[in-house]
């Protein structure tokens, strides 16, 4: 028997009982449309994840102080980073390109001009962040090293500062007033979008010393952002960081000094066990299925133990037998796996286009829940499928196989 008429025989035999053919494909068709769900969930998340962290770098050094209680009951004379630790890591670590540290020092400050008025986000930063951060001006200019000298009371404003507060005139050159302070706007970022919790279109950028100086009255740093110089190791500038600052500090604890790429692999590592942790109750979903085939495919044999005697009365071999119930197992779990595939693409990619439109802030400035759905998945769970069938499907065909045929034809 060949596999194109074994084929054959299991699709006429899936027409002929179709009721149980559904029943049978139930368990299947759940697992396999819940495992497509499942990776195109977490992929379209990783996929979103790893563009925003593509848009600032891989090699962007990180560096924060976040002592945990114990180290603060230890040493009581460290408060955070400031810009004495910022001009220790510019002049003595010679491994580092761009150095830009920042503070932000307002949630929900109110903002007025001209009667409008919103609340919105303020940071202090150096003239090296966008290059750092991935931020764009789109109108006037960024904020330059003099700005930082001299304190000056400027302001790069986010997009939906400038709709919000401005309307429709050009805000550079204008005044608008935060806590009681004059600021002068003189540039414009890009549209990025709601990433989150945060939204960057509805903050403002002032000089670090601006912040500290007319804002905070301290030279306290929040964090700080570096990037090694062209052709250096990532991880020999994080250490000659750390050295500087445990020099510096007389090794206190409770300095933190990662990278976008150690970020990014322990994201992906967490959602590696998310998708592992849905991937097993998916397979007991596939299991369930795999017992209900192996259940119709035993009935198979009883109901056709006669047809099975004639067979084998005319010449069938026992492969030929074993083959054909392989195949017929195999297709009832294709067909499943196929139409397991179809729901779940389906329920994915309506649940994407759904949280479009109750959720127009998304992740990373796009809409909805990312949905992704690599093609390696699809012909995974295809072949899955199909393995399944084969393997709760082989103890029924053996069976029929070793049928004797002079016991099969008796059989009524």
């Amino acid at each position: 028997m060949n596999l194109l008429r074994g084929l054959q025989s299991a699709l006429i035999n899936l027409r002929v009982n179709k009721m149980r053919s559904m029943l049978t494909m139930l368990g299947v068709i759940i697992g396999v449309s819940a495992v497509i769900i499942m990776v195109a969930l977490v992929e379209g998340v990783r996929s979103r994840i790893v563009a925003e962290f593509q848009r600032l770098g891989s090699d962007l050094i990180i560096i924060a102080y976040e002592p945990d209680y114990n180290q603060l009951q230890r040493s009581h004379r460290i408060r955070g980073l400031t810009m004495d630790d910022v001009r220790a890591i510019k002049s003595q670590c010679d491994l580092l390109g761009n150095i830009s540290s920042e503070l932000p020092f307002g949630n929900n400050m109110s903002a007025t001009h001209l009667g409008n008025s919103m609340k919105l986000n303020a940071n202090g930063v150096e003239s090296e962040y966008p290059r750092l951060r991935n931020v764009t001006v789109v109108s006037g200019r960024f904020i330059l090293p003099e700005d930082v000298s001299t304190w000056a009371k400027v302001a790069v404003i986010g997009d939906k500062v400038k709709t919000e507060l401005f309307k429709d005139e050009d805000p550079v050159g204008k005044q608008m007033e935060i806590q009681g302070v004059s600021i002068t706007v003189i540039g414009v970022m890009k549209p990025k979008g709601k990433s989150g919790p945060e939204d960057p279109d509805k903050t403002i950028l002032m000089p670090i010393s601006t912040a500290q100086k007319r804002f905070v009255g301290t030279e306290m740093v929040g964090v700080i952002f570096a990037q090694p110089k062209a052709g250096v190791i990532i991880t020999d500038a994080m250490d000659q960081v750390w050295h500087t600052l445990m020099r510096l500090h007389d090794n206190a604890e409770g300095f933190k000094i990662d990278s976008q790429q150690n970020i990014l692999e322990t994201i992906g590592r967490i959602l590696t066990l998310f998708s592992l942790v849905l991937g097993g109750v998916a397979g007991l979903a596939l299991l369930v299925g795999g017992i209900g085939v192996m259940n119709i495919m035993l009935v198979s044999v009883t109901e056709r133990t006669r047809e099975i005697g004639v067979r084998k009365a005319v010449g069938a071999k026992k492969k030929d037998i074993l083959l054909q119930f392989l195949i017929e197992s195999a297709t009832v779990t294709g067909v499943g796996g196929l139409m397991g595939i179809a729901l779940g693409a389906g329920v994915a990619y309506g649940v994407g286009a759904l949280s479009a439109k109750l959720m127009p802030g998304g992740m990373g400035g796009e809409p909805g829940i990312p949905i992704h759905l690599p093609l390696w998945s699809i012909f995974g769970a295809f072949g899955f499928s199909a393995f399944i069938g084969i393997f709760f499907g082989m103890y029924p065909a053996m069976r029929a196989a070793n049928l004797n045929p002079i016991d099969a034809l008796r059989h009524e």
